[in-house]
């Protein structure tokens, strides 16, 4: 374990699939961070951290009992999404900083006990919505809340894609109950409607599982109504030919083929849209003549952004969190509100009914208990 702000932090990183192995890649490149070890049940995990040169471990419990030159400063929990919260438990109990994928939780009631156990336990924890820190997304929400739109009135959102034959293979997991696109990718969406236009009022979904025929859902189309009053729509499907999601137009991460002419979100307002993520702007025309409306000239301008990888500057957020120099900038209990909307769509998926996310307790015939409860 590193004194904070001296050397090096030492971050393990518990799960080594796909998004465990990125997070150790931005690890071993940046120079405030080193890998210290490996935490993974499957065999082949030990080999590859082998050939990383670092110790590996089977469960969090074997690493915190491990040698001294292999305890971290901080954790980043990267395994399937029913184990964020014992994971987030166990580093809890340590007083170890964590950073934990998305979604926080695989149930709302896994998710508040890890929010009631930091109320009682403060440990610094940061939840992996790593779209916080995209300068494309900052800049979106900094356009809304400059009143360039006027007042929101609608928004359109898109998350499709075609996940290959190799991803299920690499992570059987995702075929299964809490694997699917509604909880792997939904969450994302979810948070950034929420960061972009506010809380959701109540949602009406549909779903179905016609194409792939797994135990949960390929493809799902919901209505929304946010708090404000504003409505939106969003489509969902991981078996798709489309580039129409946030990976494939907005070119944060690499590894994703790019169509930077397409958007995903389409904002709207009284005074103008915005197109996310090529930040295509329209306006009326201050020097047109008499009352705006559908016969008046738009502006059109693009919004300038600065290249951010965000899931580098995730990482150098986590540092300054364990070293006490910031607070998480997405809570726990921030992240829960997106688990809460999410929930809120596979409850209208199930029932067949509009949810309102008022309507959501822990406890039959106590409404609100779940809000409320958050917001404490």
């Amino acid at each position: 374990m590193s004194a904070p702000g001296t050397a090096p932090l030492g971050i393990a990183v518990a799960g080594a699939g796909v998004i465990g192995r990125r997070h150790i890649e931005l690890i071993q490149a940046n120079p405030r961070t080193r890998l210290c070890a490996v935490v993974d049940p499957q065999a082949a995990s030990r080999d590859f951290a082998a050939g990383l040169g670092v110790p590996h471990f089977a469960s969090l419990d074997e690493l915190f009992a491990g040698p001294a030159e292999a305890q971290p400063d901080g954790v980043i929990l990267a395994t399937p999404n029913h184990l964020h919260v014992p994971g987030a438990l166990a580093c809890a109990r340590q007083g170890l900083p964590a950073l934990i994928e998305k979604p926080v939780a695989d149930s709302l009631q896994a998710g508040l006990q890890l929010a009631e156990t930091l109320a009682k336990q403060p440990v610094p924890m940061l939840v992996g919505h790593h779209r916080r820190h995209s300068s494309t997304l900052q800049a979106a929400r900094r356009a809304i809340e400059s009143g360039m739109l006027g007042r929101v009135v609608t928004v359109t959102g898109s998350a499709q894609f075609y996940k290959p034959d190799s991803y299920f293979e690499q992570g059987p997991w995702r075929t299964q109950a809490g694997g699917g696109p509604i909880l792997i990718n939904l969450i994302h969406e979810m948070d950034n409607l929420r960061y972009l236009c506010g809380e959701l009022e109540s949602v009406h979904a549909v779903a179905s599982n016609a194409v792939r025929q797994f135990a949960v859902e390929d493809t799902a189309v919901m209505t929304l109504k946010f708090a404000s009053g504003a409505l939106g729509s969003f489509t969902l499907s991981d078996t798709v030919a489309s580039p129409r999601s946030w990976e494939q137009t907005s070119g944060e991460n690499t590894a994703y083929a790019r169509d930077a002419s397409q958007d995903c979100y389409f904002i709207a307002g009284t005074q103008g849209s915005l197109a996310v993520p090529t930040m295509h702007i329209w306006n009326y025309d201050p020097q047109s003549q008499g009352e705006p409306g559908w016969m008046t000239p738009f502006t059109e301008k693009n919004i300038a952004l600065d290249a951010v990888d965000p899931l580098q500057a995730q990482l150098d957020h986590f540092c300054d969190l364990i070293a006490g120099k910031a607070g998480p900038i997405i809570t726990v209990a921030d992240a829960l509100q997106s688990l809460l909307a999410v929930e809120a769509v596979r409850r209208s998926i199930a029932t067949g009914k509009t949810i309102a996310l008022r309507d959501l307790a822990l406890n039959p015939g106590q409404p609100e208990e779940t809000l409320e409860r958050l917001a404490s």
